[in-house]
């Protein structure tokens, strides 16, 4: 009972973007959410959707792949770059290098059409159940690099650089995985949680997979790999990033 008083009061306060071409498809979309609780606005394109997100705050976007002129993956991509704001993407097309792509690009599941609304329903309170469980990020409303230890993290450049100047080439997962960190410092990360940060479940990656990203990692940054200053393990926890961070 506890856990459907909770689910009931976040959908209600949930606020969903409805991005899609389709008149017909943003009117069955919005109205079957509006029946769930789910208050609900819609967008044609990239354009009206930005001019939604300036209004209103949104909690989750569901977003069609195959928009006319500015398609899907490229807003997909543009608004992982800028913010963690959940996102559901809509596709006709039932290809997996579709799906792999859509969800290389940020976005947190996907949803093939033709689709029943009850499935697309279930999607979306799974994946806000997801983000209202993850630790808030401790960041600035603009930054360009973190300052930790002996080194900075340009995340335009998305490279590691230590004090003597040295560059650290990063890997996609690596890279995702210290921004996880950096984000939220001193505050223990389980496995779970470090995976749905760096968007690790659409790699049908397993929990262990972490462990090993970690190793990778602590071998760059830590004086002793073996004795980790930085990211610290905590046993029956996950992971903690020990160091300070600051902005610049």
């Amino acid at each position: 009972m506890q856990y459907e008083t909770l689910t009931r009061a976040m959908t209600c306060n949930a606020h969903i973007l409805v991005v899609d071409d389709h008149a017909e498809i943003r009117d069955l979309v919005s109205n079957h959410l509006a029946k769930e609780g789910f208050r609900v606005s819609t967008a044609p394109d990239g354009t009206q959707m930005r001019r939604v997100l300036k209004q209103h705050r949104i909690d989750l976007v569901v977003l069609d792949l195959m928009l006319p002129g500015e398609d899907g993956l490229t807003i997909c991509r543009q608004l992982r770059a800028s913010s963690q704001l959940p996102i559901l993407m809509l596709t006709a097309k039932s290809e997996e290098f579709d799906r792999v792509l859509g969800l290389e690009m940020g976005a947190d599941d996907y949803l093939a059409k033709p689709f029943g609304t009850r499935e697309l329903v279930a999607r979306i309170k799974a994946i806000l159940r997801r983000a209202n469980s993850l630790p808030p990020e401790r960041r600035a409303a603009e930054k360009s690099s973190w300052r930790f230890d002996r080194w900075t993290l340009d995340l335009a450049a998305r490279n590691l650089k230590s004090d003597q100047q040295v560059v650290k080439p990063l890997s996609t997962a690596e890279f995702e995985l210290l921004v996880a960190f950096a984000e939220r410092p001193h505050v223990v990360l389980t496995r779970d949680q470090l995976l749905d940060l760096t968007r690790g479940r659409s790699e049908a990656f397993i929990d262990r997979s972490i462990d090993t990203r970690i190793s990778r990692l602590r071998r760059k940054i830590e004086a002793d790999p073996r004795n980790p200053e930085i990211i610290k393990t905590v046993w029956g926890g996950g992971y903690v990033f020990a160091v300070n961070v600051a902005c610049q």
